[in-house]
C-alpha cells in the first residue's frame, strides 16, 4: 500500500483488460481518483490519478477485478504533477481525415487532416480509446455518402467530442448531453480548445440531464451513443420513439464479445444493423431505423 502525504499526488500505472475497464473506472471514481486514461499505444497500459489530501483505495480492491493488476504506485510532488499527467499520450490520427493531439503538443497536424486538440484525463471522450475512434471512422463515412443531415443528438456526450467531429465533417443541428455535471465544463472546454477550426461557430448546443427530458424533442436523422451496451439497452425504447424513420443510429462501447447480443437488442426495438467495425476488443455498429 502507497501512503500519500497532504502535498502529495498518486499515480497507479494498471494492466486492465478491455472488458474490466469501465467497472474499474466507476470503482476508482468513487474511490476518489481524479483522473483515468490508457495509453493509445502498446502496451496500453492505465493511468489512474489520486490528488493530494485522498486516501487511496486499498490495492487488494482490484482483485475484485479479473486480470487487473497494479504495476507501479508513484509518490509524486506539484512540480512534477503535469510532466507526469502527460506521458502516454501522444498526438495520433483517427480514420482518414482526423488528427489529434494534447493541448500541450503545439505541433499542428497534416494539412490535409482536420487538427483536433483534446485535453486527455477530464472526461471520457478525447479519441484515445478505441469506441471513440470507431464511431468517428463511421461518422467519416456518413460524412462521404451526404448522411449528416441533422438533427442529431449525441447521447452520453462526454467531452462532446463526436459532436465537435460530426459539426467539423459537415453535420448541422447537433445536440449533445451527458448525466455526469462535470462534462458541462469539459464540452465547453473542447471547444474553446478547437476554437482554430470553429472559428466562432457554436458547434452544438449541450446540456446536463437525460434522454427523458423535453428539451429531446426528436424526430432526429442521426443519433450516437457511445456508451455502455446496458445503457444502450436501457434506452433503446426512448432512442427508437426519437428516431426518424430511416435516420442512423452509432452504437459502441460495446465488446466484441457481446456483438450478437448488441445487435439482437438493436433489431428488436425496430433498427437494422448496416455496418460494425471492430478495434480491438471493441465494436461500433452503424444502424437505421426501420420506418414503422
Amino acid at each position: 500500500m502507497c501512503h500519500v502525504t497532504n502535498a502529495a499526488h498518486l499515480r497507479w500505472k494498471l494492466e486492465v483488460p478491455d472488458q474490466q475497464e469501465e467497472a474499474l473506472c466507476e470503482w476508482l471514481e468513487g474511490a476518489g481518483s481524479a483522473a483515468f486514461y490508457r495509453e493509445a499505444d502498446p502496451p496500453k497500459a492505465c493511468y489512474v490519478y489520486f490528488s493530494p489530501g485522498v486516501y487511496p483505495p486499498g490495492a487488494e480492491g482490484l482483485k475484485a477485478f479479473p486480470g487487473v493488476y497494479l504495476l507501479e504506485a508513484e509518490v509524486f510532488g506539484d512540480e512534477d504533477w503535469l510532466a507526469k499527467s502527460r506521458q502516454g499520450f501522444g498526438a495520433f490520427e483517427v480514420g482518414k481525415l482526423f488528427h489529434v493531439r494534447p493541448l500541450w503538443d503545439e505541433t499542428p497536424g497534416p494539412a490535409d487532416r482536420i487538427d483536433l486538440v483534446v485535453n486527455p484525463g477530464l472526461a471520457f471522450g478525447t479519441g484515445g480509446h478505441e469506441t471513440t475512434r470507431l464511431c468517428m471512422k463511421l461518422l467519416e463515412a456518413l460524412s462521404l455518402a451526404g448522411r449528416l443531415q441533422g438533427p442529431i443528438l449525441d447521447i452520453g456526450a462526454g467531452t462532446g467530442i463526436l459532436s465537435l467531429a460530426a459539426f467539423l465533417l459537415g453535420a448541422r443541428g447537433l445536440t449533445a448531453f451527458d448525466i455526469d455535471p462535470d462534462c458541462g465544463p469539459a464540452m465547453d472546454e473542447l471547444m474553446a480548445l478547437n476554437a482554430h477550426l470553429l472559428k466562432g461557430a457554436r458547434p452544438y448546443e449541450c446540456f446536463i440531464g437525460t434522454l427523458d427530458q423535453p428539451r429531446v424533442a426528436g424526430p432526429y436523422s442521426g443519433l450516437l451513443a457511445n456508451i455502455l451496451l446496458e445503457t444502450i439497452q436501457e434506452l433503446l425504447p426512448r432512442v427508437a420513439e426519437v428516431a426518424a424513420p430511416g435516420g442512423w443510429l452509432i452504437a459502441s462501447g460495446i465488446l466484441a464479445e457481446r456483438t450478437d447480443e448488441a445487435l439482437v437488442s438493436l433489431v428488436s426495438h425496430g433498427f437494422k444493423p448496416e455496418k460494425v467495425l471492430q478495434e480491438g476488443e471493441w465494436i461500433a455498429i452503424l444502424a437505421e431505423r426501420v420506418p414503422a
